[in-house]
């Protein structure tokens, strides 16, 4: 298991936002739903800190326009060292990877109608190929009770679509992709615990490499992700670390996951 690192950008600052409340609204300032933390580090500095440290696999997400500077910026501080997504589509994928981004992460632009469109990843998989490609299927419980099944959400978190994030899903998309990434959508941000039935669906119906995002609150969550993942889901955190306002310690993340690498961990899959 490891832990990933984030860099989640907003008009081109780095910030921590609360995932439910953000809008598909493209006026500029009030899109951002309810922010937990801004940086007055640009983007560049954390991808220093993820370098120096030997992190490896963190993703920088741009939620809507003007991040490609900070975006771009942070690749070149650490290229090789992390991935993109956020608009990624056919006509800027194989950019990005020559800006230094080791994968692409895409969401939105492969889904139409609500559906998987199946040619636009066939498309992209000609342009850089499956193992430059990360699938985001963050999503969100779907049904007024909240106990219903996880579908994939898109335009920013707000919109569902008709694709359940369940094993057979998993294993259909694994053959486009070389890892997926998912947000808790409804838990993301809020520092209020992980959903640890989707962290357990994640264990045991990825073929392939999986990082999970969303409420983590404590260090403790670290070892309770592996638990529940049986070591095959890594993790990301973003508003629960100082480095971003929140109690825990970055220097302590860093830590378990140098002991999780030489314990023979490394994200084996």
């Amino acid at each position: 298991m490891k832990f990933r690192p984030c860099i989640d950008l907003h008009q081109g600052a780095v910030k921590q936002i609360v995932g439910s409340t953000l809008t598909d609204s493209k006026s500029g300032e009030n899109d951002a739903g309810e922010t937990n933390f801004t940086s007055s580090e640009p983007a560049s500095t954390f991808a220093r800190m993820y370098l120096e440290d030997g992190l490896t696999g963190g993703h920088v997400i741009m939620l809507g326009g003007g991040n490609l500077p900070a975006a771009t910026s942070a690749l070149a501080a650490y290229p090789g060292g992390l991935q993109v997504g956020g608009g990624v589509n056919d006509t800027n994928a194989e950019s990005w990877i020559s800006s230094g981004a080791s994968h692409v992460i895409v969401t939105s632009w492969v889904f139409r109608g609500g559906k998987v469109d199946y040619e636009r990843l066939e498309t992209l998989v000609r342009l850089v190929g499956k193992e430059r490609i990360v699938l985001d299927l963050s999503c969100r419980r779907r049904g007024e009770d909240g106990e219903g099944p996880y579908y994939v959400v898109t335009d920013r978190w707000q919109t569902y679509t008709d694709t359940e994030v369940n094993p057979g899903t998993l294993k259909a998309l694994s053959e486009y992709c070389a890892e997926f990434l998912v947000h808790g959508v409804e838990n993301e941000g809020k520092r209020c615990g992980i959903l640890e039935d989707l962290v357990v669906l994640l264990g045991e119906g990825s073929p392939i490499p999986v990082t999970y995002a969303g409420g983590v609150r404590e260090i403790g969550d670290l070892d309770r992700v592996k638990v529940l993942g049986k070591g095959r889901v890594d993790l990301t955190i973003g508003s629960a670390l100082d480095c971003f306002g929140g109690d825990i310690k970055y220097k302590d993340v860093v830590e378990w996951h140098r002991r999780e690498q030489e314990e023979g961990g490394g994200g084996v899959r």
